[in-house]
């Protein structure tokens, strides 16, 4: 049993790694030779950028371009280089059919517009919030002032003063006449 488990278990790690090491095969022609209908070669090149899964790809970008435009437009760029320039060739080609005066461009300026715009409300609440701190800070200086001016007149009071008072609750919030002056905020 255990000898048939380990035999079994090398059959399938030698398949898997023969499977691994050959290249995959592409069964149909690439997006590209499918829509032009021609034979895809071997080194088709464009069959690594238009995947026959994906052949809206090259035919958004075959209806702005042109197919023997994309071939030119490859063969003259070094391979590294070549998904990134289809890459961009199927973005504008999508904005050119959706706008097709400006293309990327319109689609520039109105995100140029939208950043002026935010950079312009940006500026706006922080020029608010620096407002409201300034507020803040002179409020805070003036209760400051209020709370210093108090005390200080608070400390002029003798003990023969505190005195006098100590007897006179009149001049606590049980005189009726005081409330009088609050009652109208609350109706």
């Amino acid at each position: 049993m255990n000898s048939s488990s380990s035999s079994f278990s090398s059959t399938v790690a030698t398949a898997t790694s023969s499977i691994l090491s050959t290249p995959p095969v592409i069964l149909s022609p690439c997006a590209a030779c499918k829509i032009l209908r021609r034979r895809c070669v071997e080194k088709c090149v464009l069959a690594p950028y238009f995947p026959p899964t994906e052949p809206l790809k090259f035919t958004i970008a075959h209806r702005v371009f042109g197919a023997s435009n994309i071939i030119k437009m490859l063969q003259e760029l070094p391979e590294e280089q070549r998904a990134d320039a289809v890459n961009s060739m199927v973005y504008e080609a999508n904005a050119r059919i959706r706008d097709p005066v400006y293309g990327c461009a319109g689609a520039i300026c109105q995100l140029q517009k939208q950043i002026s715009e935010l950079q312009a409300e940006f500026a706006k609440a922080h020029a608010e919030i620096m407002n409201l701190k300034c507020q803040n800070s002179n409020l805070l200086a003036l209760v400051c002032m209020e709370v210093s001016e108090n005390s200080s007149s608070s400390s002029l009071l003798s003990s023969d003063h505190i005195n006098d008072y100590g007897n006179n609750t009149s001049m606590f919030l049980e005189d009726n006449s005081v409330y009088a002056a609050w009652e109208p905020l609350w109706t």
